[in-house]
């Protein structure tokens, strides 16, 4: 073995350096974006699965990967994230009970507001542009499905007037109230699919917010939820595209990877969107299944258009 004196060490040093930053020059280049897809990490699917990453950690890698934004998170979590030069695109309402207690149950409506209006104050001081809401389960006790079922006619009802209540609210400080459509078909895991959820009909939802007539009620488009439930994406993205607050994305079956093994052909899907005019975040929402860094990456790159 030749023995390594301080010249040989010198040497290479340099050329270890200099590789370094031929492969630095290449990663940055590769993550050059077109820019008519804005990029945003969901914060859940990388901090409690994948590689587990706290929060400065995603920010550090979905940043190095092309986002702009990492969504999903609670007043508390957006100083970390402006810390590191990015933006959040939507907020969690951190209403307890979550996507089952939402706007369809009167039951829950008054902590539901008061959550709901909190967040607001909060994003408008940060500069968030959105919070997420939710139909909410269709039991009127959401933690038991045997308890009775919300008619349909009823939940339309009671989530109008829900929503026309934190309409105002949300209007005055600029912020949106994103309702999100889920899949009730699967029921394999409890972030996969949600059987129970009233709001799983995309006509019936985009058919609430354009009753409540406020400009600051839409709706979340999810396209994993969208493709499970109806099939027929960019159709839909075009019939919805006045009432589209934010976009999400994750492979189908399984909400994994956007990659070969599931059936969404995403690259149309984000011309669609690009030809209607949305201007939001594309949320990047999957469940990892391989290395987290190099599956969102995989991911803004499909998406890139």
């Amino acid at each position: 073995m030749k023995k390594m004196n301080r010249r040989n060490m010198m040497q290479a040093t340099l050329a270890a350096g200099t590789t370094g930053a031929i492969l630095s020059q290449a990663q940055g280049a590769d993550n050059k974006r077109k820019g008519n897809i804005r990029h945003s990490a969901c914060s859940w699917c990388f901090m409690s699965g994948g590689d587990k990453w706290t929060l400065d950690e995603l920010c550090v890698n979905a940043k190095e990967v092309g986002c702009t934004s990492i969504e999903l998170l609670r007043p508390a979590q957006f100083a970390t994230v402006k810390k590191h030069g990015l933006e959040i695109a939507i907020a969690s309402n951190g209403a307890p009970g979550g996507f089952k207690k939402g706007f369809n149950n009167p039951a829950y409506r008054e902590e539901l507001l008061k959550y709901t209006r909190e967040t607001i104050d909060a994003c408008a001081e940060f500069k968030v542009p959105t919070v997420i809401g939710f139909v909410g389960f269709k039991y009127t006790n959401a933690d038991d499905p045997k308890s009775p079922v919300i008619s349909l006619d009823d939940a339309e009802k009671n989530c109008i007037e829900g929503l026309k209540q934190i309409a105002g609210h949300a209007e005055k400080n600029g912020v949106t109230v994103a309702v999100e459509h889920l899949n009730t078909r699967d029921g394999s895991h409890p972030m996969k699919g949600h059987p129970g959820y009233q709001g799983d009909d995309l006509d019936w939802l985009a058919k609430v917010v354009r009753k409540v007539a406020s400009p600051n009620i839409k709706i979340l488009f999810d396209i994993y939820h969208v493709q499970i439930m109806h099939g027929d994406v960019i159709r839909r993205i075009g019939e919805c595209k006045d009432i589209i607050a934010h976009i999400h994305t994750a492979g189908n079956p399984g909400r994994n990877e956007l990659d070969i093994n599931q059936e969404i052909q995403y690259q149309p899907i984000m011309k669609k969107l690009v030809e209607v005019g949305y201007k939001g975040f594309v949320g990047h929402e999957f469940i990892p299944t391989r290395n987290a860094k190099e599956g969102l990456k995989q991911a803004v790159d499909v998406c890139d258009v």
